[in-house]
């Protein structure tokens, strides 16, 4: 690429054309790969089209909106706003007849959040399938319509992931033939519930059932209403109010909010019957299997995997054009400086950053297609494939969460300072996903859960001498290195076994395997990052068989062969990062040792070969970095960054968006044209200042 002498703020929009045209990869075979169709994408697309062109999702107001005065959004005003975008999109969804897919779509791109967000995503899929006959058929109109606005209603101010700890109480009184839904304590208020501050009409309360003998038989699901459908107040002794802003400004749209009961009733048939009940005698049936109730959290962390694929892409999109376009250091004074994204500590942040977002949303399709399954097999009775339903998504939901949330600040701090501005982008998608982590279980105490599972598959498997690899579950399969006669771990040494897919998968399967082996066998150990680390092992093993039949299955796809191969690229990438993350187990385990350098005695760098292996993917896969970003087919109003503008115009579309702060509407402070303001802070600090620059001048 020849240079002229050009102005810097041109020079970007050259650099990324010249980065889309030496790019080898189709952009639009490579989103049709992603979105699974030209299909899905057409319609995705249209639905962006419909989204964007409409002024009420201008996205521009998230930091100003017309007022008496223009002034940044308060969030009372960003909630109003939040409940326009509803409606709007309900008004939009009966106008085109959008089906019930591309609605959710529609949702999904209100990247905000908006108060009918946990009603899509808890309310109504728990209410479905966990509902009686009789409940659906009373409220399944109204809820699949939004005749009534529902909310999840399971957190406690005192107790979140310790659901059995859980205060709300549900007793049963057989003389009316109702339960009484009480919050006997402050902690048992419930709390950080979406939607329930202002919006809900409904909620399903997570309580524990008492029997009318005094039994206390643990957590269920109560349909509750909370408000009136005439007039919208709160109904007689429930107390609801918001719990106020979050951090880092995050979630301002939603009304996240509290709620206490003071010995409300409610019908015998509220209870959410499906698979457990309390009879007109009082006595309780329960459900086939302890779990049954998990369906709803299931089903949320099955979309999270996809999600976080989605917004991995946003944040590897954003900062790789931004870095393609931003130069910094010049080794040639006549010529211009060099582009960011060539430093190899720069493209070693993001390129893997790139491989995890396609990895996620693959994998997020293929967990979508299991819980479906499995949800199939509950309506008929079948809970079969329940518990390793709950393990392998328990795990997943660790393992993305946090790999998005680490990936999305390693982005944006590959952008320097501008990457700070709220107008970067980054710092907006950070705080709106950063609760993923401890919703839906934190991901500290989820790790615990995963080692249960998983300690429970090794002593199963060491029980029964007849086990056969075959009758392992699919989040287990590494245990299969375990059964003798044992096959022997993959030999390391050689450069080209790191180029080798198969090798990588079977060395995080051994790791995996030996890791919960050692924490079975081992007696008052005094680890205590013991959880995490097996956790991250077993569920990276298990991500990793994936991304190895993900590799195979390439050979099959609608890719063209160019295509293929640089995306079997990218999922060799992301298992050689993994490997890299997981070398302490690797090294203690022995699986990687040291060895010397040939004809001396002096030991060569086990993991040298590893890391050489990844500068060389990294290498091939630069070229590609903008086009493959390029097809997750993000528009800017999707991104919403100044810096990560499809035409690369990075400086002056920054240079734009600051002209909104109202700080910039006068040259002068207002405080200055304000007498009382002037006279009360300003003028005070200036006669200060002058005082004292005068008598320091004076000791001169």
């Amino acid at each position: 690429m020849s240079f002229s002498k050009v102005a810097a703020s041109e020079q970007t929009t050259l650099d990324l054309e010249h980065a889309r045209r030496t790019a080898s990869v189709d952009v639009v075979e490579v989103r049709k790969y992603l979105y699974d169709g030209q299909k899905q994408w057409e319609q995705h697309e249209a639905i962006v089209r419909v989204l964007s062109a409409d002024p009420i999702f201008d996205k521009s107001r998230r930091y100003s909106v017309q007022l008496a005065q223009d002034a940044f959004m308060t969030r009372s005003e960003r909630f109003n706003r939040a409940l326009a975008l509803m409606k709007r999109v309900f008004d939009l969804e009966e106008r085109l007849g959008w089906s019930p897919t591309e609605t959710a779509d529609a949702w999904n791109l209100i990247d905000d959040g908006v108060p009918i967000n946990l009603h899509n995503i808890a309310f109504e899929p728990v209410f479905m399938s966990q509902g009686s006959e009789s409940l659906q058929e009373r409220y399944g109109a109204l809820v699949k319509h939004r005749g009534i606005i529902g909310c999840y209603m399971q957190t406690e101010l005192g107790h979140g992931s310790n659901v059995s700890a859980l205060e709300t109480t549900a007793t049963f009184v057989p003389d009316t033939q109702e339960f009484e839904i009480n919050s006997p304590t402050l902690t048992s208020s419930k709390w950080w519930i979406g939607g329930l501050g202002k919006t809900a009409t409904h909620g399903i309360v997570q309580a524990k059932l008492i029997l009318p003998d005094g039994n206390d038989v643990g957590p269920h699901l109560f349909f509750v209403q909370l408000r009136s459908l005439v007039d919208h107040m709160v109904l007689p002794s429930i107390r609801i109010g918001d719990i106020g802003p979050k951090a880092m400004g995050g979630w301002a749209n939603m009304d996240h909010g509290f709620a206490q009961f003071d010995h409300i009733r409610i019908p015998r048939g509220n209870m959410l019957s499906r698979f457990a009940e309390v009879t007109k005698e009082g006595r309780y049936v329960r459900p086939p299997h302890a779990k049954m109730s998990y369906g709803g959290m299931l089903y949320i962390r099955s979309g999270m995997v996809t999600s976080a694929g989605w917004v991995i892409a946003k944040a590897a999109t954003i900062s790789l054009r931004y870095a393609t376009v931003r130069r910094q250091g010049n080794k040639d004074a006549d010529g211009p400086e060099q582009q960011v994204v060539l430093y190899p500590s720069t493209y070693y942040r993001l390129l893997p950053i790139l491989a995890r977002a396609y990895v996620f949303i693959q994998l997020g399709r293929q967990l979508t297609s299991a819980f479906e399954s499995t949800s199939a097999r509950l309506a008929q009775g079948d809970t079969s494939t329940l518990a390793e339903m709950h393990a392998m998504t328990s795990g997943l939901k660790v393992l993305v969460t946090t790999a998005a949330t680490r990936d999305i600040e390693t982005a944006r701090r590959s952008m320097g300072g501008h990457g700070f501005s709220a107008f970067a982008g980054l710092g907006r998608i950070y705080a709106e996903y950063l609760p993923a982590a401890t919703y839906e279980g934190d991901n500290f105490v989820l790790d615990h859960q995963v080692v249960r599972a998983a300690l429970k598959a090794y002593h199963a498997l060491k029980a029964s001498s007849g086990l056969s690899a075959d009758q392992l579950s699919p989040s287990s399969r590494y245990l299969r290195l375990l059964i003798a006669p044992q096959p022997a771990p993959p030999s390391l040494s050689s450069p080209f076994a790191w180029r080798d897919p198969d090798t990588l998968v079977l060395a995080l399967e051994w790791r995996a395997a030996f890791v919960v082996q050692a924490h079975a066998q081992s007696t008052g150990s005094q680890d205590a990052n013991a959880a995490q680390r097996i956790s991250n092992a077993v569920t990276e093993a298990f991500v990793a068989t994936q991304v190895g039949e993900m590799i195979k299955n390439l050979s099959g796809s609608s890719l063209a062969e160019q295509d293929a191969r640089v995306v079997r690229q990218l999922y060799t990438l992301y298992l050689l990062t993994t490997v890299e993350a997981g070398l302490v187990d690797l090294l203690s385990f022995g699986l990687l040792p040291a060895r010397p350098y040939e004809g001396t005695d002096n030991l060569k760098d086990p993991a040298h070969d590893l890391r050489a292996a990844i500068a060389e993917m990294c290498s091939q896969l630069l070229p590609e970095a903008v086009a493959l970003s390029d097809a997750f087919g993000y528009t800017d109003w999707e991104l919403d960054s100044a810096l990560g503008v499809y035409d690369g115009r990075v400086y002056q579309t920054l240079w734009e968006r600051i002209q909104s702060e109202p700080l910039n509407e006068q040259e002068v402070t207002p405080g200055y044209e304000a007498r009382r303001l002037f006279g009360k802070y300003i003028k005070p600090i200036l006669e200060r200042g002058q005082r004292l620059a005068k008598k320091n001048s004076a000791k001169l």
